[in-house]
């Protein structure tokens, strides 16, 4: 690793960070403010429990600071805006107490000179040649004229709702301060004891570690040992900061920050890491989240190659989101697709994703289609049914999507083959069918639902049976009563009432009628059932025997329904 040049690695104090002359800025690409009530609450609670104990202190964790190359008082913070910016409202909070209190005439003068110094300190700075005050924290391009003209100026927005989203969140936390200051009855009351509360709690027992650092690269490179070391940063933010520093022009930066809102916008912020790292598949197998940061710095040296980077991001962001929605508008022109892309909802599978990008740029749209069943097949009988390790076939699919990528596959043929060694045979498949139980509650009913109607399309031969037109009967009931262990060990009733074999479609009326009476009443209500599945439950009475036989007759049916198109 590259040796890290730091300046400085020191425990500092809230106070002395904003003290002495010193001046930070939000990079104008930075994320916007997003702390939300849960954060406030969290950071509360701790200086609740500071204030009732002096002599204690709270960590609040690092803060990576770049240096500027003109000014030893000016800071780039690479990260900790959000704590800084908090710490700073509550610091407004607190004056605005102090202003009510002046207001009401109550030591006027002197809350007058305490205002004014504790807005000095905390908030912004006379220059004594100008004489003109300049803010201690500016803030994004997003946010900091309402930080500098509403909040520090105390003036309340004429309309809230129109504010940015980020506004709105910086004037709320305002407000959540403000009101939880008044819980400190006895100190709200005095202005000494508010300034106290200010200069000796937030400012003295909140404590970061405060990293500075030269350049650009020595504060990614702590970014990524932080992150490395489960440090809680973005590293989102981490590759948008690299990406945009690299652009020189003012131009060529509101081009790249326009394309990034609109890719973060398409994937969301929490969802981008999973997005990059199966592009990045594209170019080489095996990524690991941790490491994505490193890749794209080792890989995009100049703006140019930024710019690329994220046209190709942009150009794969509707596909992501539209591989996990079968309602997208996406597949509007491609309505064959939409049932497969359900199943991958379904099947909860993304390790094909990598495959799925290069091939929808590079595969004719029937044989994207054609690949999209394969991967389905695929998925259902190794990881729904056989329950086989997904690191293995994530690793296959990367190296099949830089294969379709390098032009050295061209067709879900040459897929299918590339994948032969993971795909499951069809005698242990059967095997694993034959034991398979799937929950009916929560997100699994879904599942269990689906494989009940493939089922039962194979067994009617009809395609005209509705996934959602039956309820899911358990033919032992989930809550049998005492007469159901004549047949059922309690044992026996907990392992096999979600078996497949167990499961089958019903009309809701005639589920509703059998509810958990015993199986000779069930069986006549089966026989008026127009379900295939149900009318063919002919055992005599219903064992475990029963149970696993029904279940080894499904499996096999299950065999040729999730089968590949390719292996004859």
């Amino acid at each position: 690793m590259a040796r890290i040049n730091l300046l400085d690695t020191r425990t500092t104090n809230f106070g002395e960070l904003i003290g002495n002359g010193k001046i930070y800025r939000v990079p104008l690409f930075q994320r916007d403010y997003s702390w939300t009530e849960e954060n406030w609450e969290d950071l509360w609670q701790d200086i609740l429990a500071l204030h009732a104990n002096p002599d204690s202190s709270h960590y609040m964790g690092a803060l990576v600071l770049q240096s500027s190359s003109t000014s030893d008082k000016e800071f780039t913070i690479i990260d900790g805006q959000q704590r800084l910016v908090t710490l700073s409202i509550i610091a407004i909070a607190v004056i605005e107490k102090i202003q009510n209190l002046v207001e009401r005439e109550e030591q006027k003068e002197a809350n007058q000179e305490r205002q004014e110094i504790l807005k000095r300190t905390y908030l912004s700075d006379k220059d004594p040649r100008s004489l003109r005050y300049s803010s201690k924290l500016l803030l994004n391009e997003n946010n900091d004229d309402f930080y500098q003209s509403n909040l520090i100026n105390l003036r309340r927005p004429r309309n809230i709702r129109s504010l940015a989203k980020s506004n709105q969140l910086l004037w709320q936390a305002f407000q959540y301060f403000s009101d939880h200051l008044e819980e400190l009855r006895e100190s709200v009351q005095s202005g000494e004891k508010l300034a106290e509360f200010l200069t000796d709690t937030i400012a003295k027992q909140l404590l970061f570690i405060q990293i500075n650092v030269e350049d650009e690269l020595n504060a990614y490179t702590v970014f990524e040992t932080l992150n490395a070391r489960f440090v809680e940063l973005s590293s989102t933010d981490l590759l948008k900061n690299y990406l945009f520093s690299l652009f020189q022009g003012p131009d060529d930066l509101q081009e790249a920050q326009r394309q990034w809102r609109r890719i973060v916008n398409t994937v969301q912020m929490e969802r981008f890491p999973e997005f990059l790292r199966y592009y990045l598949s594209l170019k080489q197998p095996r990524v690991r989240r941790e490491r994505l940061f490193k890749i794209v710095r080792e890989s995009v040296k100049d703006a140019q190659q930024a710019f690329e980077l994220l046209d190709q991001l942009e150009n794969h962001s509707s596909l992501f989101i539209a591989l996990g929605n079968s309602n997208d508008d996406f597949w509007r022109d491609m309505p064959d697709n939409r049932p497969y892309i359900r199943e991958l909802e379904l099947f909860r599978v993304k390790q094909a994703y990598p495959v799925l990008f290069t091939a929808y740029e590079r595969f004719s749209k029937e044989n994207f289609t054609r690949l999209l069943k394969l991967v389905c097949v695929f998925s259902f009988r190794y990881t729904v049914v056989s329950s086989l390790n997904p690191s293995e076939l994530e690793a296959l699919y990367s190296r099949v999507a830089i294969s379709i990528t390098n032009g050295e596959i061209t067709s879900p043929r040459q897929v299918f083959d590339n994948l032969r060694s993971v795909y499951v045979p069809d005698e242990k498949f059967a095997q694993d069918f034959s034991l398979l139980s799937i929950s009916t509650k929560g997100q699994k009913k879904k599942l269990a639902r689906y494989i009940l109607w493939k089922l039962e399309i194979d067994a009617s031969e009809r395609s005209d049976i509705s996934e959602d037109g039956f309820s899911i009967e358990h033919i032992l009931p989930e809550s049998p009563g005492n007469r159901w262990q004549q047949n059922f060990t309690n044992a026996q009733i907990e392992e096999m009432v979600y078996r497949i074999g167990n499961l089958t479609p019903l009309e809701p009326h005639l589920n509703r009628q059998v509810g958990n009476e015993l199986y000779p009443i069930k069986q006549e209500a089966y026989r008026q059932s127009v379900y295939q599945l149900t009318q063919n439950i002919l055992a005599e009475e219903w064992t475990p025997d029963s149970l696993a036989a029904r279940q080894r007759h499904l499996a096999q049916r299950a065999v040729h329904i999730w089968q590949s198109d390719f292996l004859q």
